[in-house]
């Protein structure tokens, strides 16, 4: 088995705080989740998450307009600077103060950041300069007396509207200019959210906290700004802008210049002549309108605007309300387009597409992201993750889907190619506790707190049957047979394990024996319907559900409380976590125990803000609390109340492989240690809460164990409580308190050679291929395990000699070969050719592959599932043509007789000419 996994996608989590993006093709959204950026393409349905983290949680992000870089600023201030073509982080800079928005001027040439009541103008490194510093500054304007808030360039990238909190927005320039110095409008009553320039103009919207929106308009157009560089020569326009170093340390001031650009109506040239009196630019309100007019607001509700965008282009303005709703205004006629709710809860993220044909809306208390399509009126994107943690998650037996449960009493099931949410079952009215796939992958059930065990059918996307107890009880665990047929859950209130037919939906037993709570159960995969139930009872039980009475159950003592159960996958073996922090294997024929993994040292817990003991001491408390087998068998993935995931070998009892899931230290329990300047008498200062904004604020309530505690802060706890190997043996998954972080194997990062000599070179395999030995030729290219070439050599053999090529491999090669066209499978566009290999594997080496399926199941996983893909990418492909040739058919029917009706009524007029004719010409004669 190979371990060089890596981080591929994050999925359940599509935005959490921050402000939202497209990319200069507009096809692509890009959403902040917690400390990580995913990018949504719209056009080809699939997400994807950046392999890029930060150490806390990105609030501020800009694309530059060439869409080659972005710079993404945290909540402590530290901005990265990324290319999107490598997705790589070319250069961090700390502000040391936090951001609150940042933006690259059109041009690309600059980029703003406002950090408290200053903005900071910074020349974008690499356009056509070279310059040692990546971050240059070019300018600062102090121009605020309260926080900045907002800021917003003009068409030309030489003028800047800045809104603050202080309830104004000033208009300035990022050069000197002639006619125009800073410019304070102000007409608002509340925060300003945000300001901006009409297209190729230098008339401003503004638009403030409680709804008010004013229109201003200039006295003139961006060509009637003058700046000092105009008319001059172009070495005196260079010297300028150098100028002498106290010139320099003005315009980084930003005072000196301001106050002469305010006072100075007369410019002296560069002769000490006074220069001809330009007029100055002026701003007159001509419109002021009250956004909350168009709101249906229930009485005593109060609303707040929260985000909005303006695309110059169709002249649209777009704002997002604290009630989830939203509004579509044409500007500057302030007529109203639409007026929609997207959520029960506060949109904070609002954001145009470059054509202005959509719109996306995120909500960061949802967790929820739209795209909607305001001409249509349909949603081009509408995805939510859970909204509480999550709790569980289980693989399909195809490893196609995903299905995870929550803590707000959903079900999701989530695409593990695209990454997106396809179905979500709303039924559960309490925390879903665990879920899992029936054999065939037709139907999932989840078992709930609210005492219920549902079966959802995947075809019609329904739930089909209800399973419950004949008393109320808490379902903790969950576990079905490999037929299909037999349900088991176990209470954690009880302190039993229910039986259930579910084709009848009729319970069938009770097993009683544990004296606390059910913590785990599993099924082993045979026919048998061997079932092991954990319990924090101290022991675990192997029940015979077949058996005859008093002969189907054996206790297993242990050592500590047992936390879950695991079957391996041929059933020979089953692996028990416990309080101590050990993982316990067992043989459950005869229930001797097998191996012992001590692995309480290896989940190394953090130390959370309450915490009055040191991490060292925590970690002697630590257990894992979920576990899993690889598809092999030979490795165990164990997890628990810690950033870490591992990965042991179970018959040497080591630790191959330690995961860390995160870094976020806007999470708990991230840091091993607490600074001791946050430590006073009175406690940790991490866990004073601040004073919050009014519309995150919320009623401080003694006693409340979830949501608001009080006066006191905390942050989630970052802990993994859930992890699943994918049955194809390629990827597993953590449901974490970020969401389901998918990690997978690439074969391009790590060079794994299989007996390997010193003759077989690239040179030498391809030298084979044009000799057309075939067969050579891939067993050495499997030997060297490089995938571009191995790809080369595969499908540089003609189809005639596939069947040839298959039969004179050894046995050993024939797995290889068929586990690398099975994942060529998903991504190849020579379907035909690969489905070929397939077939003539399975056919010349069936008997031998069936001998050995238990050790190539991964294998057979991964062709069956990219096999059905392509099949169900084809299939909607062929019957699209199907129905188009048959309409075409049709026309050529209808046309046929169309013809044959023409050529008819021709020769019936041609008869009538004809008996015209012959009528006169007898006429004739007569007469």
């Amino acid at each position: 088995m190979k371990f060089a996994f890596k981080f591929s996608n994050l999925i359940g989590t599509v935005y959490r705080k921050g402000n939202l993006l497209f990319t200069p093709d507009g096809n692509t959204v890009v959403a902040p989740v917690g400390n990580r950026l995913s990018l949504f393409d719209l056009r080809n349905n699939k997400s994807e998450t950046l392999p890029i983290e930060s150490r806390y949680n990105f609030t501020a992000v800009d694309i530059a307009p060439s869409g080659f870089l972005f710079i993404a600023v945290n909540e402590t201030g530290e901005a990265l600077l990324c290319s999107l073509v490598s997705r790589t982080v070319i250069h961090r800079h700390h502000f040391r103060k936090p951001v609150s928005t940042v933006k690259f001027s059109p041009d690309g040439r600059y980029f703003a950041v406002a950090k408290d009541n200053s903005v900071f103008v910074y020349r974008t490194p690499g356009h056509a300069r070279r310059d040692f510093t990546p971050f240059a500054l070019e300018r600062v304007l102090n121009t605020a007396y309260d926080a900045v808030t907002c800021i917003e360039w003009s068409a030309d990238s030489r003028l800047l509207a800045i809104g603050s909190k202080d309830m104004s927005v000033r208009v300035t320039s990022l050069h000197k200019m002639k006619n125009f110095g800073i410019i304070t409008l102000s007409s608002h009553s509340d925060a300003i959210v945000n300001c901006f320039f009409d297209k190729d103009s230098a008339d401003v919207f503004t638009l403030s906290r409680n709804g008010q929106l004013c229109v201003w308009d200039a006295s003139c157009d961006l060509s009637g700004f003058v700046s000092l560089d105009d008319g001059l020569a172009p070495s005196r326009r260079r010297q300028r802008r150098a100028g002498t170093s106290e010139e320099e340390g003005d315009d980084v001031d930003g005072k000196a210049g301001d106050v002469e650009n305010r006072t100075g109506d007369v410019i002296p040239d560069d002769d000490g002549e006074a220069g001809a009196v330009e007029e100055r630019v002026r701003y007159r309100r001509v419109g002021k309108h009250f956004l909350k007019d168009a709101l249906k607001v229930e009485g005593g509700q109060h609303v707040n605007l929260l985000a909005a965008c303006y695309h110059g282009g169709n002249h649209m303005l777009v704002t997002a309300f604290s009630n989830g709703s939203f509004l579509l205004h044409e500007m500057p006629d302030y007529n109203l387009i639409q007026s929609l709710n997207v959520s029960d809860h506060e949109v904070t993220a609002a954001c145009f597409n470059p054509t202005g044909d959509w719109i996306a809306l995120g909500s960061g208390r949802r967790g929820q992201l739209v795209v909607w399509e305001w001409q249509s009126e349909s949603f081009v994107l509408k995805q939510q993750g859970h909204v509480n943690n999550m709790a569980c998650l289980a693989y399909s037996p195809d490893g196609a889907s995903l299905v995870t449960g929550g803590d707000d009493g959903k079900v999701k099931l989530w695409n593990t190619g695209n990454g997106f949410c396809f179905v979500t079952f709303t039924e559960h009215v309490a925390g879903v506790a665990a879920v899992t796939f029936t054999q065939n992958g037709k139907a999932i059930l989840s078992a709930s707190l609210d005492g219920t065990v549902r079966a959802y059918d995947l075809k019609r996307y329904r739930n089909f049957k209800t399973l419950t107890a004949p008393r109320a009880v808490q379902f903790a665990s969950l576990a079905v047979d490999t037929s299909g047929e037999v349900v088991c859950a176990g209470s954690q209130d009880t302190f039993e394990v229910f039986v259930w037919s579910l084709q009848t939906g009729r319970l069938l037993d009770v097993l009683a024996g544990h004296e606390s709570c059910v913590s785990g159960l599993s099924f082993g995969p045979g026919m048998e319907s061997v079932l092991v139930s954990s319990s924090w009872d101290k022991t675990c039980r192997v029940w015979n559900l077949f058996a005859e009475k008093g002969g189907g159950r054996e206790a297993i003592p242990l050592t500590a409380d047992a936390l879950t159960v695991e079957f391996r996958p041929d059933g020979c073996e089953f692996a028990v976590a416990t309080l101590d922090g050990a993982i316990v294997f067992f043989e459950p024929h005869g229930s001797s125990q097998v191996a012992c993994i001590e692995g309480k040292r290896d989940l190394a817990s953090g130390r959370r803000d309450t915490d009055i003991v040191t991490a060292k001491r925590l970690t002697q408390a630590q257990a894992f609390t979920t576990l899993c087998y690889s598809a092999d068998g030979a490795c165990i993935l164990a997890a628990g109340r810690s950033k870490f995931v591992c990965i042991y070998h179970v018959r040497e009892q080591l630790l191959l492989k330690k995961f860390e899931v995160t870094c976020n230290h806007s999470l708990d329990a991230v840091d091993d240690f607490i600074s001791r300047r946050k430590i006073t008498e009175f406690g940790n200062m991490a866990l004073v809460e601040e004073r919050a904004a009014s519309e995150e604020a919320s009623l401080s309530l003694p006693g409340v164990k979830k949501g608001d505690l009080s006066s006191r802060s905390f942050k989630p706890e970052v802990r993994v409580s859930a992890v699943s190997f994918s049955p194809t043996g390629r990827a597993w998954a953590a449901a974490t308190t970020e969401g389901v972080l998918v990690y997978s194997l690439d074969h391009t990062l790590v060079f794994d050679p299989f007996e390997l000599e010193q003759g077989v070179t690239p040179a030498t395999i391809r030298a084979a291929a044009r000799e057309k030995d075939y067969v050579r030729a891939v067993m050495a290219a499997f030997r060297l395990n490089e995938d571009e070439l191995t790809t080369e050599v595969v499908e540089g053999v003609p189809v005639g000699e596939i069947e040839l090529v298959c039969r004179s491999l050894p046995q050993v090669y024939v797995e290889k070969l068929l586990n690398f066209v099975g994942a060529k499978l998903e991504t190849t566009t020579h379907v035909h050719f690969y489905v070929t290999w397939v077939v003539t594997l399975l056919k010349g080496h069936g008997e031998a592959l069936k001998e050995r399926s238990q050790n190539i199941m991964a294998t057979l996983r991964t062709v069956t599932k990219n096999v059905g893909l392509r099949h169900a990418e084809l299939s909607k492909v062929c019957d699209h043509n199907k129905y188009l040739l048959r309409y075409i058919e049709t026309l050529r029917r209808f046309k046929e007789k169309e013809t044959q009706e023409e050529r008819m009524s021709e020769v019936d007029d041609e008869d009538d000419d004809l008996d015209t004719d012959v009528e006169s010409g007898e006429e004739l004669m007569v007469s």
